[in-house]
C-alpha cells in the first residue's frame, strides 16, 4: 500500500513539475513558438478525446507492435496516462512540450529546432514493454483518429515509431 501511495506521489510529482515547465507565462514575441502553443493545444485536445491504441511500435527496426495488442491508452487532461487491457492496467504521465529551446544534443532529430515532443513516461511497476515507451517522442503527423510518432537514438542511432491510432 505505502509503495503505491509513493508511486502515485512521484507521478503526480512529475506531472506537476511538466505543468511548470510547461507554463504559459512565458511570453515571447516569436511566431514560431506562438505556433508552437497553437499546434501543442491541439495535439493536446486530440489525445484528450478518447481511447487509443498502438497499431505500430517499431524498435530501431524490430515490429514491437504485439506487447500493446488489448491494451487502451487514455491521456487525460490532468497529464497522467493509463494502459489497459481490461485486466491489466499500467499507469503513467505524459506531456506535450515546446522543443525549440533544447541544445542540439537533447534534440531527437538533430535538424529541427522548432519541433514539438509528445513525452510518454512509465515506471516500474510497469513491466518492460511499457517503459520501453518512455520517451520524448516527435510528432510526424497528426489527425483526430491518428497520432505518428519518432524517436532518433542519440545513443546508438536507432530509429523507433509509434502510431497511436483512436479506439
Amino acid at each position: 500500500m505505502k509503495k503505491q501511495l509513493l508511486y502515485r506521489t512521484v507521478l503526480a510529482l512529475f506531472a506537476g513539475m511538466m505543468v511548470l515547465a510547461c507554463s504559459k507565462d512565458d511570453s515571447t514575441t516569436d511566431p514560431m513558438m506562438a505556433n508552437n502553443a497553437a499546434e501543442i493545444q491541439q495535439v493536446t485536445n486530440i489525445a484528450t478525446s478518447g481511447s487509443w491504441r498502438i497499431t505500430s511500435y517499431i524498435d530501431s527496426g524490430q515490429d514491437e507492435t504485439h506487447h500493446y495488442n488489448g491494451f487502451s491508452f487514455t491521456f487525460n487532461t490532468d497529464g497522467t496516462l493509463t494502459a489497459t487491457d481490461g485486466t491489466n492496467t499500467y499507469t503513467g504521465v505524459w506531456s506535450i512540450t515546446d522543443d525549440s529551446n533544447s541544445n542540439s544534443s537533447d534534440d531527437d532529430s538533430g535538424s529541427d529546432d522548432d519541433d514539438i515532443d509528445f513525452n510518454i513516461m512509465f515506471n516500474a511497476p510497469a513491466p518492460a514493454d511499457f517503459i520501453e515507451l518512455t520517451d520524448d517522442w516527435d510528432i510526424t503527423s497528426r489527425s483526430t483518429s491518428k497520432i505518428e510518432l519518432i524517436d532518433i537514438s542519440g545513443g546508438n542511432g536507432g530509429t523507433d515509431t509509434l502510431v497511436f491510432e483512436k479506439n
